[in-house]
């Protein structure tokens, strides 16, 4: 057995691997059961879409059955995984009324295409007809075909580091491996990734840093909450975030699409933080430094980002703008003029 993610069971995968296996000519092959079931359900969890007719969120994974493995053979790694999920999702309409349904996903598999996926979404037995059901088929299943896509490419980034040795030349074949990758039937696409993404690992990058400064109509102590509530994140984000709201707690917010840990807490002054796009370069984080500046009726929220990828500076710098200070005003009314 080894560990990779030390501390989090979550991470905990066996694998079997010759430490002499120059040029990646032998077989290796790593168990993604375990680390995928948690996946799949960290995506799922909290999943949430909103219209006039009310509100739905993905409340419970009751079912995930299956498998998921990675190999690598002469330097190809090549993905296996087959799922059958269920999920409960429940309903409140605008006049209050509640409703209770089942999502279900039984062909999640390497050998299908994601548009190909079945998503079946209904009423569980002796609930009312409602116009939710509708959004829920609608936009409900785009949520859950876009996370289900966000988990196989999280198998096929995250999950794969380490598995492309060193060649016997000190060079190694992971640019290889991506294009196999690429080029496997289930085909991925993100919504976020406008270019290609930087290379993935043991590339030194170019790296630069930027701040910004916004000022918000509210107390210091709630705009630092903002950032650690759970609650208030899937609100001002309009999608699933997972939080764990202390020194060292891990985060992922939109889906899956940025993630990072907290690594200072200052209540209602600072927040330092280690935070990424998932198109990064494997286990390549900027920091950001949140600094909360009571100013009378006012706080002003001063942003550093250190160790952004240069390619990557302006995407980082519009989606702190648009997805974090602009969000929050529209979600939460704290709307003030930007510097």
């Amino acid at each position: 057995m080894a560990k990779w993610g030390e501390g989090d069971p979550r991470w905990i995968v066996e694998e079997r691997a010759d430490a002499t296996n120059v040029n990646n000519w032998h077989w290796t092959e790593r168990d993604a059961t375990n680390w995928s079931s948690e996946k799949l359900k960290e995506l799922l969890m909290g999943l949430q879409v909103e219209s006039e007719e009310g509100m739905c969120e993905i409340t419970e994974v009751s079912k995930a059955e299956g498998e998921a493995s990675i190999n690598n053979r002469k330097g190809k790694l090549i993905f296996f995984y087959e799922w059958n999920l269920m999920a409960t999702w429940t309903g409140t309409s605008k006049s209050g009324i509640k409703y209770k349904g089942n999502i279900e996903v039984p062909n999640l598999s390497d050998e299908n295409d994601m548009d190909d996926l079945d998503i079946s979404v209904s009423l569980c037995k002796d609930e009312p007809e409602t116009t939710l059901l509708s959004l829920m088929r609608r936009e409900g299943a785009d949520k859950v075909r876009s996370a289900l896509a966000s988990y196989v490419d999280f198998l096929k980034t995250e999950f794969t580091q380490g598995m492309i040795l060193p060649t016997a030349n000190g060079v190694t074949n992971q640019q290889n491996a991506q294009a196999q990758v690429k080029s496997n039937k289930t085909q991925i696409s993100s919504s976020t990734a406008a270019a290609p993404p930087p290379p993935r690992t043991g590339v030194k990058i170019p790296t630069c840093k930027f701040s910004l400064k916004d000022t918000f109509l509210t107390s210091p102590d709630e705009l630092y909450r903002v950032f650690l509530n759970q609650d208030m994140l899937q609100a001002f984000t309009r999608s699933s975030a997972v939080v764990e709201p202390g020194k060292g707690g891990k985060f992922r917010l939109l889906d899956g699409h940025v993630n990072g840990e907290f690594q200072e807490l200052v209540p209602d002054q600072k927040i330092v933080m280690k935070w990424r796009f998932n198109s990064w370069p494997c286990e390549h984080y900027a920091t950001v430094t949140l600094t909360f500046t009571d100013k009378a009726n006012e706080t002003e929220l001063k942003i550093e980002c250190r160790g952004v990828p240069e390619s990557e500076e302006e995407r980082t710098r519009d989606g702190w703008q648009r997805y974090y200070c602009h969000a929050i005003k529209q979600t939460f009314g704290y709307g003030a003029r930007l510097c």
